[in-house]
């Protein structure tokens, strides 16, 4: 388990170096124009949509290790032809290849912290995972700040070259990893899950099938704002600064690396979908903040702390959720369906992010009553759903540590009869 943590914190750190600086590299080092720029992160993004459905059953019948071994090679030499494309088609080749190299790291690496854990750790390898990638995120990004120049092409050629050899590092730490069977949450899963296999299966579970629509309301109200509608409202309606966009992404990233093994206690000893729906609320809280941050008449000292406050609830919601939302999938899944799973609700979250951008970043800069409003019922949604979702559970989905609570039912020890005595 501390080989897979290792080599996702890894991956995360080389992808902290180019990330921030996609768009500015295409658009102005390469000088390939901001159109091409969207195109290329467009590419990047449909890549994933298209590989991800075919990840999971690669997983399942394969196995995680050798499909990561394949994928991390693939995002590899993505990222090299990035760092050398000078020209829209090779720019588009490289993204197509980085994009799907990366999406289909995380379903595989869930997967085996599925396979490498017990359902009563669970919970905590995947806060785990979550804390050191978002660890890895930002300290990739703090040194690719300083690393990168947009005069000097080749200093965005060491970024790439920085983030391949992480990919590299990443397979050769998970090629040492032997892996066991997956171990089950006794009552947990469905006994028909697997029979049969496949979507239908999957759309069968109804469970499954609210998670996922919760998963895309989760990830399109939170992640699919913070680099377009919740920084377009920002900077159009509060009048934001730049750097302090800045501020509030590194205060976001603060909080969760704060607050992840503050929460876990709380989270472990809660219902899962409790959890999530308070999650909704603390994130209603933080749209209204927002609201506040840039309909209201304060100074613009006040607005830009309310603004850094929103993108710190949204750090103490992401917490939350990190050792709740990824554990349930698995806990759903058949045993012969484990990939499948976590590449469908992969694929949720890359629509969601897809989709979030498109949505919000036209109403955060121009629509600015309508979008706050539009994304505080989107949170209230997400409690209206996690209610709705405890109702289709289990008590040992929705609370694992029910399982390991020791039976309070007394042996009682009768007395032998003599006549039992004798016919022995």
């Amino acid at each position: 388990m501390r080989r897979i943590q290792a080599g996702s914190a890894l991956s995360a750190f080389g992808l902290g170096f180019t990330v921030p600086y996609l768009y500015v590299y295409v658009a102005q080092v390469r000088d390939l124009g901001a159109a091409t720029a969207g195109i290329v992160l467009a590419v990047f993004a449909m890549a994933a949509l298209v590989v991800l459905p075919f990840s999971g059953r690669a997983i399942d019948r394969r196995g995680p290790v050798p499909v990561l071994l394949v994928a991390s090679v693939v995002a590899a030499v993505g990222a090299v032809a990035m760092g050398f494309a000078s020209s829209v088609p090779a720019a588009v080749g490289a993204a197509a290849l980085l994009g799907a190299g990366t999406a289909v790291l995380q379903p595989a690496l869930a997967t085996m912290i599925v396979w490498c854990s017990e359902p009563s750790g669970r919970t905590r390898a995947f806060a785990m995972q979550f804390f050191l990638q978002n660890l890895g995120l930002g300290v990739g990004g703090l040194i690719g700040g300083l690393l990168v120049d947009t005069s000097r092409p080749g200093s965005f050629i060491l970024l790439f070259s920085i983030e391949a050899a992480m990919f590299l590092v990443l397979a050769a730490i998970v090629g040492t990893v032997r892996m066991p069977g997956s171990p089950a949450l006794q009552g947990a899963r469905p006994a028909e899950g697997g029979k049969g296999g496949g979507l239908r299966a999957l759309l069968g579970h109804k469970a499954m099938v609210q998670l996922c629509v919760l998963g895309f309301v989760l990830f399109f109200a939170c992640y699919g704002q913070f680099e377009s509608g919740l920084a377009a409202y920002g900077t159009e309606a509060a009048g934001i600064e730049p750097s302090a966009l800045g501020i509030a992404l590194a205060a976001n990233t603060a909080v969760i690396v704060v607050a992840q093994f503050l929460v876990l206690r709380f989270v472990e000893r809660r219902r899962r979908t409790r959890v999530i729906a308070a999650v909704g609320l603390i994130w209603t809280v933080a749209w209204l903040i927002a609201g506040y941050a840039g309909l209201g008449h304060g100074s613009q000292t006040m607005a830009t702390a309310a603004f850094v406050s929103t993108y710190a609830l949204f750090g103490l919601g992401e917490a939350m959720l990190s050792p709740t939302v990824a554990p349930l999938v698995a806990d759903l899944a058949p045993e012969s369906m484990v990939g499948q799973y976590n590449s469908a609700f992969a694929l949720v979250k890359q629509l969601a992010l897809a989709v979030g951008p498109a949505v919000g970043g036209p109403m955060g800069a121009a629509l600015h009553g309508p979008y706050i409003v539009t994304f505080v019922l989107f949170s209230l949604g997400i409690t209206f759903l996690a209610v709705r979702l405890g109702k289709r559970l289990t008590p040992e989905q929705n609370q694992p540590s029910l399982a390991l609570k020791p039976s309070k039912v007394v042996v009682r020890h009768e007395p032998v009869r003599e006549s039992e005595t004798a016919a022995a």
